[in-house]
């Protein structure tokens, strides 16, 4: 598959290999290296510890190199929730590739179709999850329809809602009569069971995420039953997210861990009270930002709403130095209003710049065509490489 056309790497961009962080210019997406790395080594010990597989979420960092860093560290491939994410990925060498989500459009099932028989060609998978028996009639026809010579088959999870209250059908009987559906059809195969509760991610004490987990998997091992009974195996049971993996990884019944958030880790996550059992994830990815107005009470920086989302709050402004904390308000789409959060800390001076931690990583991702890597620290790394964000705008 030909990758798409995207935008080419500026002459400004590319000079900046090799220089000092302060050379970066603002407002600027930027990934600590050295952070994201020992997040990305701390998971792939915790999922070898449970002997657990892991997927993890590429509509977080939408790049195919770190999706390709992440396999090389012991993924089994990436989760995507988009059709349009996927063809990404593919395009970008990653050869398995989950869409845990439903697809329903003839145009898009086309597609997923295609990209089925080329990543079966390539020796690599596609999966996709379903909550409906027009969603798996419709996949079928699909799949039927692109058939060659060497047909392939997909591997579909039948999703069940455990908590998130969005797609899946309830556990129980619903999953099994599915599960029956997928197997009418020579090109799909069922491959188990979609269980991911996304509000429990955000549940601030790590009790309340153990408690809601144990629901979940409760709802699992009931409908795994009531489908195993049925002589049909489950062969794996996927979901988890970077808030509650710990629970899902000890529960016995999930076997792939679909945790994204947990290379970049945003200011929501950081909110969460973190569980003993989890990894200790740092943030790596920041707003770089500076200081483009002073006054008495307040500075203002040139990040506003069109660099970072605020879906999950504003961003945090990240502290190098004791005793400089300081605060972010809304300033609207251009600007950010900044003021003191300690008693010593003092208003910071026009051109100072900053690093800020966005509430909800995913969507602040999608809002830049690039990520600035760098190694060595914010205060005195330098930029090691340029990362594409090679699925922004991927929504179909």
């Amino acid at each position: 598959m030909k990758p798409p056309t995207k935008t080419p790497v500026s002459e400004a961009l590319a000079a900046l290999v090799g220089q000092h962080a302060d050379a970066i210019d603002t407002p600027a997406l930027v990934v600590d290296l050295d952070a994201m790395q020992r997040n990305l080594a701390r998971m792939a010990e915790f999922a070898k510890k449970h002997d657990i597989r892991w997927r993890p979420h590429a509509k977080m960092h939408k790049s195919a190199a770190l999706a390709r860093l992440q396999v090389q560290a012991g993924a089994v491939g990436v989760c995507v929730q988009k059709t349009a994410e996927a063809e990404v990925m593919a395009a970008g060498g990653v050869r398995d590739i989950y869409i845990s989500n439903e697809v329903i459009s003839p145009a898009k099932l086309v597609r997923v179709a295609k990209l089925a028989h080329q990543l079966s060609a390539e020796g690599g998978q596609l999966a996709i999850a379903v909550d409906s028996a027009e969603g798996i009639t419709r996949l079928a026809r699909a799949m039927n329809e692109a058939r060659t010579d060497k047909p392939a088959v997909i591997d579909v999870f039948v999703e069940i809602d455990v908590g998130q209250g969005r797609c899946g059908v309830p556990p129980g009987p619903a999953a099994v009569a599915l599960a029956h559906e997928i197997r009418k059809h020579a090109p799909l195969r069922f491959a188990g069971l979609q269980a991911y509760h996304g509000k429990a991610q955000h549940l601030r004490s790590a009790q309340q995420r153990r408690e809601a987990i144990s629901v979940v998997v409760e709802d699992v091992t009931h409908t795994r039953k009531l489908i195993e009974a049925e002589g049909v195996a489950v062969d794996l049971v996927t979901g988890a997210g970077t808030g509650s993996l710990v629970c899902e990884a000890a529960s016995g019944v999930f076997g792939e861990l679909q945790a994204g958030s947990f290379l970049f880790m945003d200011a929501d996550y950081a909110q969460n009270e973190r569980d003993p059992a989890a990894p200790n994830f740092e943030h790596a990815l920041f707003v770089k930002t500076q200081v483009i107005s002073a006054g008495a009470e307040h500075a203002v920086c040139d990040a506003g709403h069109k660099s970072h989302a605020i879906d999950s709050g504003l961003p945090k402004v990240h502290t190098l130095a004791p005793g400089k904390e300081l605060s972010f308000a809304n300033g609207g789409d251009e600007h950010g209003i900044l003021r003191p959060a300690g008693a010593n800390t003092r208003i910071p001076a026009i051109g100072q710049m900053l690093w800020l931690v966005p509430g909800h990583c995913d969507p602040t991702v999608n809002l830049y065509d690039f990520m600035i890597g760098v190694s060595g620290g914010l205060l005195n790394g330098k930029v090691e490489r340029i990362i594409r964000v090679d699925a922004r705008g991927a929504l179909t």
